[in-house]
């Protein structure tokens, strides 16, 4: 039978070659996936490996590196009286992170409601497109701006209560950085939820707002908590903002005031240094980057149970 005159002059590939190419993009893809999952398991492994040779060290107990409030890695001569205590370091990511997040989630959120249900098409095609380009400037652009602006405008503000280097200045560059992150996320889950609700809840009588915050907002929230641990998470690794704003004096401290070196500042401050390889403060490093992992690690997983639970309850 003769082809039809739309198709004759198209080529078509024998069943066999198309079989041949489909069976070495998927050799391909697992090829990408298995490499993905034997670098990470090659990351696991140097951590854990390393950081063994800190806990060996007859100067460093589990429990004290749990316990402790004190880290004196690279401020003491004397390894005897060194301590290695992590909660000064957890203290600090602490308060920098959570004032990121004051910052970051509820501007994030209320930008994303604002995209999503309430701005019109002209202002959405500039407005997300300049917030995403905030995410492409250089974290040491916001270091020094931290240092350069924020500091000085928040010593002014409280007439030099707070210090040069201090968590609140750190926190607001990293929550500016985050900002981004949860807008754009959040506002991509809201509008995903299915147009036959916003109608339903206008034909009860529903405002755009209480639409907004009551059924669409309710709608995608296992989106929108996917964001907030993203940020999270990605405040907590954040590096050279904490290295060169927050300070490198390890405090046992909630006061936002006051310095706060991170873990991740540390790691950068630790990388500077000239500790020798294979003493306690070079595998020290090891150790907290271990500590670092097992905390996002944990709330990558809490996120996906909570992100389950709620998208089971709105589908």
């Amino acid at each position: 039978m003769p082809l039809p005159k739309a198709l004759q002059n198209r080529e078509f590939r024998s069943t066999s070659a198309g079989a041949t190419s489909e069976r070495v993009i998927v050799v391909l893809l697992a090829g990408c996936a298995l490499a993905t999952v034997l670098i990470t398991v090659g990351i696991i492994y140097m951590l854990i490996s390393q950081s063994a040779g800190f806990f060996k060290s007859d100067f460093v107990t589990v429990k004290g590196f749990l316990t402790d409030n004190q880290w004196t890695a690279l401020q003491s001569k004397n390894l005897e009286k060194a301590k290695f205590g992590i909660m000064p370091l957890l203290s600090g990511t602490m308060r920098v992170t959570i004032i990121a997040m004051i910052i970051a989630l509820p501007l994030g959120l209320i930008t994303a409601i604002y995209l999503s249900e309430f701005a019109s098409a002209r202002i959405r095609t500039w407005l997300k497109p300049t917030l995403e380009i905030i995410a492409g400037v250089p974290t040491v652009v916001l270091g020094y701006f931290a240092i350069l602006v924020i500091s000085p405008s928040l010593q002014w503000i409280s007439v030099g209560s707070f210090s040069t280097f201090n968590a609140t200045s750190a926190g607001i560059a990293v929550g500016i950085l985050c900002l981004p992150m949860v807008c754009s996320l959040s506002e991509d889950a809201m509008r995903a939820v299915p147009r036959s609700l916003r109608e339903g809840a206008y034909g009860l009588g529903c405002t755009p707002f209480e639409t907004s915050v009551k059924v669409v907002v309710p709608a995608a929230l296992s989106g929108i908590i996917s964001a907030f641990l993203l940020a999270f998470s990605r405040a907590i690794g954040e590096t050279m903002v904490v290295a060169l704003a927050a300070g490198t004096l390890p405090t046992m401290t909630m006061d936002p005031t006051q310095q706060a070196q991170t873990m991740t500042g540390f790691i950068v401050e630790m990388i500077k240094s000239e500790s020798e390889y294979g003493t306690v403060q070079y595998y020290s490093l090891y150790a907290v980057a271990v500590s670092l992992f097992c905390i996002t690690f944990l709330m990558t997983l809490g996120g996906q149970v909570i992100r389950k639970r709620f998208q089971e309850s709105y589908q």
